[in-house]
Order: structure tokens, then sequence, then C-alpha cells
């Protein structure tokens, strides 16, 4: 496996932006500030318009609804300070098309700037193909109705529909550009608790790069061609055919730690996708394993910069009953080899 690879950190972010609305106004005017000269556009335009992502903006710009000094410009243009910037806003319908349902939400926390959710399994995270309604997206919605004016209704990350546990969500969209740069930057922490099929040794790192499967376009692969990302892992607790896992992403890649186990030869137990027929085992615990309906996979602990307050926060969320059972499970027919 590599070692880690550290990245810089992007660029600062710490200039005091325009006043400007949650939705959309007709028009933004303003003036390049001297000090950002040499710099692309849409990097500038991002760090005086908090309010919104780096890609609206650039869309906006590609859509030709950003001039600069009347002029049509594009993403990568430069600009040299002094400048006049007028912008024409477009709110993206296909952010605000989704309808609001009276969906239990399991909040963890909740203040002004954010909310924690406690994902069960089985809950989609945001709508898609054969998953239009009954989503997180739709109980945020219900429950916090100015979410509307939020780009996904504040989700800056996603669970796969079968993992569990915590997942956070930005209430202004000064909170959703705070989260995002922090992920960006790789300072948010999120630690998960997997259950893998084979017998672990020691603690690691898999430094891989991830992207889509060449061949089955559903499913995510190790690949020269992927993203950078980074994975560690430590043993929380062995058992005869499995082992008991921290994961700790460094990166947020689709499927990553499934991805990241299943490439070094530890696929978690109940992974329909990644996962593989637990071998060389005894026979009970086998049933025990092939009988767990998803992937055996909890977001356990989450930390990161509060947008408002500026200090780290941190909360966990215990081992839902299903893996709990599971465990308990493993641990008695661990406790019968022994007295064997």
């Amino acid at each position: 496996m590599n070692s880690v690879k550290n990245k810089g950190t992007p660029g600062d972010y710490s200039a005091k932006p325009p006043a400007c609305h949650e939705s959309a106004p007709d028009v933004i005017e303003l003036t390049i500030p001297a000090d950002y000269a040499g710099q692309r556009l849409d990097q500038v335009l991002a760090k005086l318009l908090p309010n919104w992502s780096r890609n609206r903006l650039q869309t906006w710009i590609t859509e030709d609804r950003v001039k600069l000094d009347g002029q049509k410009t594009s993403v990568k243009q430069k600009v040299w300070g002094s400048e006049r910037v007028r912008i024409s806003p477009q709110d993206n319908p296909a952010e605000s098309k989704y309808a609001a349902e009276a969906i239990s939400l399991p909040i963890h926390y909740e203040d002004e700037t954010l909310i924690v959710i406690n994902k069960p399994a089985g809950l989609v995270t945001h709508p898609g193909n054969g998953n239009w309604q009954g989503t997180l997206l739709n109980a945020l919605l219900h429950h916090a109705p100015q979410l509307e004016k939020v780009p996904r209704a504040g989700i800056v990350h996603r669970l796969d529909k079968d993992t569990s546990g915590l997942l956070v969500v930005a209430k202004t969209l000064e909170a959703q550009t705070s989260l995002v740069r922090q992920l960006q930057q790789r300072t948010v922490k999120r630690d998960y608790l997997a259950l893998v099929l084979g017998e672990v040794k020691q603690a690691g790192c898999v430094d891989a790069p991830i992207g889509r499967h060449p061949v089955h376009r559903t499913k995510m692969a190790v690949t020269t061609k992927g993203k950078p990302a980074c994975t560690h892992y430590r043993v929380i607790e062995d058992f005869a055919g499995c082992t008991l896992l921290q994961c700790s992403l460094e990166t947020g890649r689709t499927h990553q730690i499934r991805v990241h186990m299943h490439a070094i030869g530890y696929p978690l137990a109940g992974d329909t996708v990644y996962g593989a027929t637990p071998r060389n085992i005894d026979a009970e615990i086998g049933q025990v394993l092939t009988g767990f309906p998803r992937q055996a996979l909890h977001a356990a602990r989450l930390a990161l910069t509060h947008p408002h307050s500026g200090q780290i926060v941190q909360w966990e969320s215990v081992i839902p009953d299903d893996m709990n059972r599971l465990l308990r499970a493993l641990r008695q027919h661990s406790k019968t080899d022994d007295a064997e």
C-alpha cells in the first residue's frame, strides 16, 4: 500500500465578502480588489461571493451571466484588479423541484446553522434514479422549509442507502460554503465502524485513487484514472474469520471504504456489490455473516469546525441495533470456539 500523500492547503478565503442575499438577487455588481490581481475569475468570485458554490459561479460564467467591464468572459480568465463585474444570477431549478415530505427525521443535533442526522440504514440521502421520493432531502425540506433556498437542501456529503450513521446538513448558504471548503481541505474528521471479512492483523492505510469502474458503470473501483482517495484503518475487535475496524476518511469518494477494503482483500460483511462469500470459517459464523442484510458500515464519529462559532465540534453515534446483534452473535460463537 502506498503512503499518505499530503496535499497543499487551498487558497486563502479570508477576504471579507460583500453582503449578499440567500436567494439569488436580480443583479450583483462589484469591483475586483487590487490584491486579487493575477488570479482566475472563478477563484476570485468564489472568495467574494461565498453564498454560492464555485461550481454555480462557473456555470453562470459559461452561461454568459457574468460580465467583466461589460464584456463576455471565461472561467479561466485572469483579473488584474479594479475591473467591474456584473452578475445576473439564476437559481438552479433542479435544486428546488423536490417535494417536502413528512418523514421521520432522526436528528442527533440541531442549531441555527447545522443539523446532524443519525441516518438509519435504508434511507436514501438524495433523490435519484428509482428514488425520487422518500429521501432524507425530502424529509429535510419538510422539517426546515428554509432549506429550499440552499442547494441540495444543505446536504454537503452523503451516506450510501444501506450505511447508517452521522451526516451533517447546512441550514444556510454561508454554512454550506464553510462545510464544503472544510471537506475540500480535508479538515472534517469522519470515523466509521466496519466489519470486514478476513482477519486483519494490524493498522494500515489505503492510498489509492477511486473512479468509475471501467466495465460496470454503476460501481466504483481503484483505478489510475480516479480521484485521490485515502482511508486509514485500525483494528477494534477481532473474530474468527472477520474483523471490526475503525476506518477514518481523509477524502470522501463514492463508496470509498467499501472499494478500498475490497481492494486489499477485506470486503465488508453484507456488501452485495463489493463483498464476497465468507470462506474458510466456521459454518455457523458463515451463516451469521451471510444473513446480515446490508454492508456492515456505520458512520460513528463526526468532527468539524462550526461555521458560526469557529469552534471544533464533535458528535458520536452508538452502533445501531442490527450491527450490535451481529457483533453479539460473533462474540458468542467466538466464546464457544474458545471453550472447545
